[in-house]
Parts: C-alpha cells; structure tokens; sequence
C-alpha cells in the first residue's frame, strides 16, 4: 500500500509559476513509477507527465512540454512538477500517481495508487 499527499498548489496570474510536491509513505517508493494527471469539473482526468522509478525517463502531454518538469527524489520519497509559464487552460485538480506496472504509462488505469490531489487555478 502507497499513501500519496499532494501540496503546492493555488492561485497564480497567468505566466506564473508553481511547484507541486507528492509524498509517498508506504511501500517502497522507488520501485514505482510516477505520474501527474489533472481533471476540471465535467471533463475527464488527462495525463499530464510521468517519470521512471529511477528517474532516467520522463514523458509529458505536449501541451505541457517545455513548461513542465516532472522530477522525483526517491531519498525524500517525493515527487514534483514544476510549473512554468502557467496558463488559465492549465487551471485543474492536479493528482499524484503511483504505477507498479514495467512500463512510464499515460493512462490512468495503469495506476495503482492515488492523492487526493491540490487545486491549481491560474487567472488571466
């Protein structure tokens, strides 16, 4: 069993920045692939970056590409995404996510373990 909490989020202007964090406790974190996936009301859940257990291998939804950075420090049982150059369309739930599964998956029922994820709103 994994527990994930999420923290970094709020409210920023667009062009801001934010860096979320996940903490796992539970079972060894470094075995497990990493993701980021966001949901706004009405609209299902969409993969937004993940990384490998060791950090070698990182994969991003293209719109996200060359603003975000997903990284992991598997001393600290954590994982972030750093946010750049935020704009209102990334306004979201934003939610960690643990993968025991061989391969860097994009879909969410690859998964096995969730947060319960942090706000991210970004004005215009």
């Amino acid at each position: 069993q994994v527990q994930l909490v999420e923290s970094g989020g709020g409210l920023v202007q667009a062009g801001g920045s934010l860096r979320l964090s996940c903490v796992a406790s539970g079972r060894a974190f470094s075995r497990y692939h990493m993701g980021w996936f966001r949901q706004t009301p009405g609209k299902e859940r969409e993969f937004v970056a993940a990384i490998s257990w060791s950090g070698g291998s990182t994969t991003y939804q293209d719109s996200v590409k060359g603003r975000f950075t997903i990284s992991r420090d598997n001393a600290k049982n954590t994982v972030y995404l750093q946010m750049n150059s935020l704009k209102p369309e990334d306004t979201a739930v934003y939610f960690c996510a643990a993968s025991g599964r061989g391969i860097i998956a994009t879909e969410g029922r690859m998964y096995d373990y969730w947060g319960q994820g942090t706000q991210v709103t970004v004005s215009s």
